[in-house]
């Protein structure tokens, strides 16, 4: 492999030995840690070059975005199969499903370059969502893999803060391996190399241990997921994660297209504003467990909210290279911050009994609205411009704000519920 994403790869090994020198954590959380990377690049791929790759193959330039949309309904649609594996066959089982469907697709989506078929490219991108449904299990097995509730927040900002490396080796691997193999619109040779990341994970996860059995599963009675989806919790935690997820892939699904293939900034340059847009999303993780500690969830979530506001600003304020550069790290910042806070949640919806069919709901939701959010994208994009993208975000950042307020009156009537049982 060439230079670049082999230095990558040891900083991430060397990240992990000494973050677990730190943290006294089970081995799973740091296999996780290096293997999620490995297996994330494929969607940093996706969302790099698939609109530029697209916007060449497919007959309709407005069909660019199709393969990302197909990508995020992939993992939708794989959210519900991949909970009731894990909970039927153990979580190395589908560790190993979901990886096995990334390797077939990075394979398929190579050919695809090759022979230049959009469709072909398009079913690849949908079975990289499929597989990527499993790798977003990986934070349910990791929160399972803990040996206190307290650590839940931590072992999720250690397990995000990989993402990180992923945010580099994607695009690396993108454009180092754009002329690697002979192909009309070049690019194929990036999928041969996702396939070997791919290969690297599955030899690492040989080591994981499926999480140990929760008495509470086996024993407790679950109720029914209408009672659950009722709860105000689970009302906050969904829409917090899926509305914060929703908006940063709508402006993250247009900025390549309209960087490159509209602005006609050049390729390194987008490269360097997903680059570090991906940084920025996984980055935080490294002082959100500090920032929970001092300011609680509804504190992280705050700040998160108003980041996207000054993003819409910054956004609407130019399209030069610094203008998409500010927007796009501050997106990743707020995407960290009320993605945490929304998987931070969620648990406390649930029992044990109860885990895999919720996690499943929420992922199916959440994921179902990216992929509505990434296809509007490139619609928005093509027939009325990058500012409208930002101005059609805004109704969206007011009802995070909504949303905040409604935690707060649940907290407060949680501590008047207290002070009266006291």
């Amino acid at each position: 492999m060439p230079t670049n994403i082999l230095i990558t790869i040891a900083f991430l090994l060397l990240t992990a030995l000494i973050l677990s020198r730190i943290f006294t954590l089970p081995r799973n959380i740091w296999l996780l840690f290096v293997s999620q990377p490995l297996v994330m690049s494929a969607s940093s791929i996706i969302v790099f070059i698939g609109g530029i790759l697209s916007s060449k193959m497919a007959s309709d330039p407005s069909l660019a975005t199709l393969p990302l949309t197909l990508m995020i309904l992939g993992v939708a649609a794989g959210s519900i199969p991949a909970a009731m594996l894990a909970k039927n066959k153990g979580r190395k089982f589908a560790v190993y499903t979901g990886l096995s469907c990334s390797l077939m697709a990075a394979i398929i989506a190579m050919f695809a370059a090759i022979t230049a078929l959009f469709q072909l490219f398009c079913f690849a991108s949908l079975l990289i969502g499929v597989g990527g449904a499993f790798t977003q299990q990986l934070r349910f097995a990791a929160i399972e893999s803990s040996l206190h509730a307290d650590d839940v927040p931590k072992i999720l900002s250690i397990l995000m803060l990989s993402g990180v490396f992923a945010a580099f080796l994607g695009p690396e691997v993108a454009l180092v391996g754009k002329d690697l193999l002979s192909s009309p619109y070049g690019y194929a040779g990036s999928f041969l190399l996702l396939a070997i990341l791919i290969l690297c994970a599955m030899l690492m996860m040989i080591g994981f241990k499926n999480p140990p059995v929760n008495e509470d599963e086996i024993v407790g009675d679950a109720r029914p997921l209408k009672v659950i989806t009722k709860q105000p919790i689970f009302l906050i935690a969904i829409c917090t994660a899926t509305i914060g997820f929703a908006l940063m892939s709508y402006l993250m699904t247009a900025t390549p297209i309209s960087m490159h293939h509209m602005q006609e900034h050049s390729l390194q340059e987008t490269k360097w504003v997903i680059q570090s847009h991906i940084a920025a999303m996984y980055l935080p993780s490294l002082f959100t467990p500090w920032l929970i500690k001092h300011l609680q969830l509804k504190g992280l979530m705050f700040i998160g909210i108003l980041i996207y506001a000054i993003v819409a600003f910054i956004a609407l304020s130019g399209q030069e290279v610094m203008h998409y550069w500010w927007a796009l790290i501050l997106l990743g910042i707020g995407w960290n911050f009320l993605f945490l806070t929304g998987t931070s949640l969620l648990p406390q919806s649930y029992h044990a009994s109860e885990r895999h069919k919720v996690q499943a709901t929420n992922d199916f939701i959440l994921f179902g609205f990216q992929a509505a959010a990434s296809l509007l994208a490139g619609w928005v994009l093509f027939n009325a411009g990058w500012h409208w993208v930002v101005i059609t975000s805004i109704p969206f950042i007011l009802v995070l704000f909504a949303v905040l307020a409604f935690y707060h009156k649940h907290q407060q009537a949680l501590s008047a519920q207290e002070q009266v049982k006291h």
